[in-house]
């Protein structure tokens, strides 16, 4: 099989190479990392394909899932052309998806994932007519069949990618319930990680944020997986708590649920993702408590401050900075850990937001130092 008859989703708009890091910019639709981050680096605040207006510091949300799609593609490539040749076996897509019920199988799930991935109006109309979307979302919900679970899955992943009316309409759909509902999926399972990705995906829009996080076990659930899955899956747990915690409500819940402590965990082993949410928690009084109390929270944030990338660098002195300023013992700590030091050096950083925290954190330690916070 060539590379052209690969699936255009698997393409970067920007490059039209096949997407070796495939990145959700905050408008919806996904580049590969190296092109976007040239597009930005160009000095351009707008998105490539809407021409709409970006934030000042564009979020780029890993899309692990489009990204093993393609890694799983590429490596089984005669095996993918001869199942779509039997799927359809004369038959198109709108006879297949007309046909569709459930409880369903394989080969038909395999043929709307197909549609799903071919993407466009066209398709995305034609699963919406023949009310395939509700096939997936029961399939989604139904972990008795793993695999038909997964394709369920990741159809709905590539429907929310069309945008932000698909994302809102699959909410409005009732996607959240049974999306949910995969995130308790079991070990060894691919469903909990593919749902918390889905879950990132459509919390881009703001209403869905809301929706979402006001949904009874999403966050407790993400937080859960966070807490006990494997790596692959505490990683999307993490992306989905930072896009729905965004919104400020939601940083009230996640601190409830008790996300802090299984997020320092994870910054403590490497994730600067697990850091930025941390720096959203530290936004809020509830956050901010769990902080307070958090086992080892000071020092793991030091060692991102010293060691750390830029922005995870901008986040941890963010969350330094609110969690020391009225926590006498937080501040000493800080102290001990060598943070004011490094405020110091970083005062004169290139980066604003970091160039700053790290002045508001130095002068807050200094006066720790010296006289106390009262």
């Amino acid at each position: 099989m060539e590379v052209e008859e690969l699936p255009e989703d698997f393409r970067c708009p920007i490059s039209l190479e096949v997407m070796t890091d495939p990145v959700i910019l905050s408008s919806g639709h996904t580049f590969d990392r190296a092109s976007i981050q040239r597009w930005l680096d160009s000095g351009n605040r707008t998105c490539p394909l809407t021409k709409l207006p970006l934030p000042p510091s564009p979020s780029l949300i890993p899309n692990h899932a489009l990204r093993s799609l393609i890694s799983n593609f590429l490596a089984h490539r005669p095996v993918a052309a001869a199942v779509a040749t039997a799927a359809s076996h004369g038959a198109d897509d709108a006879i297949i998806l007309a046909r569709l019920s459930f409880p369903s199988d394989r080969p038909s799930l395999a043929a709307v994932l197909r549609l799903a991935q071919r993407g466009g109006l066209a398709a995305h109309r034609l699963v919406a007519d023949t009310g395939a979307a509700s096939v997936l979302l029961r399939h989604a919900a139904a972990p008795d069949r793993p695999d038909l679970q997964n394709l369920a899955l990741r159809a709905l992943l590539h429907l929310s990618l069309e945008g932000d009316d698909a994302r809102v309409g699959l909410v409005a759909e009732g996607a959240v319930d049974p999306v949910v509902a995969a995130l308790r999926s079991g070990p060894g399972c691919p469903a909990a990680a593919l749902a918390a990705t889905l879950l990132t995906s459509l919390a881009v829009v703001e209403v869905n944020k809301a929706t979402i996080g006001a949904h009874p076990a999403a966050i407790p659930r993400l937080v859960a997986l966070l807490q006990d899955g494997d790596v692959r899956e505490r990683r999307e747990a993490a992306t989905a708590l930072y896009e729905l915690c965004k919104f400020a409500e939601n940083r009230r819940r996640a601190a409830r649920a008790g996300a802090v402590q299984p997020l320092v965990r994870f910054a403590r082993d490497g994730s600067e993702r697990a850091v930025r949410v941390l720096g959203l928690l530290s936004k809020c009084l509830e956050g901010k408590e769990a902080m307070r109390k958090a086992v080892e929270l000071v020092g793991v944030m030091a060692e991102v401050v010293r060691a750390g990338s830029p922005r995870a660098t901008e986040h941890a002195l963010m969350a330094l900075n609110l969690v020391c300023s009225d926590s006498e013992d937080n501040a000493l700590q800080a102290i001990e850990a060598g943070v004011l030091d490094l405020c110091w050096v970083l005062s004169g950083d290139v980066n604003q937001k970091t160039r700053k925290n790290a002045m508001e954190l130095g002068l807050l330690l200094e006066k720790s130092r010296f006289g106390g916070l009262s």
